[in-house]
């Protein structure tokens, strides 16, 4: 394997490592936010759609490089179809070749496809840390006003009518606040079916992927065995 394709295979090594732990169950989604908004990630937060773009290309140009060389060989193949002894170690060589293309499709589709499952994941991650920070807010100002409430009901030194008006006031911010609450639940609920969805998705392309590795060996052993 060439440098180059070391490279992308070791970054679809990395990229793979960090989907398991951004999907592991007990670590939140808060800790994630933490770490995405320490000082060094905020550092290059202003270059990464540059540095997101980059990787893309060159990731699209690998994808596309693997696809012309699979086209080149297998058609190769299928041109020249049966060849004699003398001609073997030749057409062995270019089984080889169609081998080695078919693997760098496969490394190279895995990558593109991970690096956007990556970036997607994160996006929802920092949502999600967002919109619990809001809803515990939101909580918050409800227990206060609640508890604002209470001690205004127990007080005994307030007017009748100082006592109406601070109990208007109160259940407009008790209102509000539970709206806030509602709205900020609903959103997580949605954020994490959101989630889930993509994680069932991607549990299905693993599995697919697993599948078409199989194939990709099990077709480089037949070939082998022809020769």
């Amino acid at each position: 394997m060439s440098i180059q394709w070391t490279l992308i295979a070791g970054f679809l090594y990395t990229e793979i490592v960090v989907v398991l732990l951004l999907l592991l169950p007990f670590i939140s989604a808060k800790r994630w936010n933490s770490i995405i908004k320490s000082r060094f990630l905020q550092a290059i937060e202003g270059q990464s759609f540059f540095y997101f773009c980059v990787f893309m290309v060159i990731l699209g140009l690998c994808f596309l490089d693997a696809i012309r060389e699979m086209a080149k060989y297998g058609y190769t193949e299928d041109a020249e179809g049966h060849v004699s002894r003398d001609h073997l170690d030749a057409e062995l060589q270019k089984h080889m070749k169609l081998f080695r293309a078919q693997r760098n499709f496969f490394i190279s589709g895995f990558a593109l496809f991970l690096f956007l499952v990556l970036r997607r994941l994160v996006t929802l991650i920092s949502k999600q840390a967002s919109l619990e920070a809001s809803n515990e807010a939101a909580m918050r100002q409800a227990v206060s006003a609640s508890n604002a409430a209470q001690k205004l009901m127990e007080g005994k030194n307030l007017s009748s009518a100082d006592g109406d008006k601070a109990v208007t006031e109160l259940k407009k911010l008790l209102s509000a606040a539970e709206k806030e609450r509602d709205s900020a639940l609903k959103k997580a609920e949605a954020l994490q079916s959101q989630a889930e969805s993509t994680s069932r998705e991607y549990d299905r392309l693993m599995a697919e992927h697993e599948k078409l590795q199989k194939r990709a060996g099990e077709a480089g052993g037949a070939t082998k065995k022809d020769d």
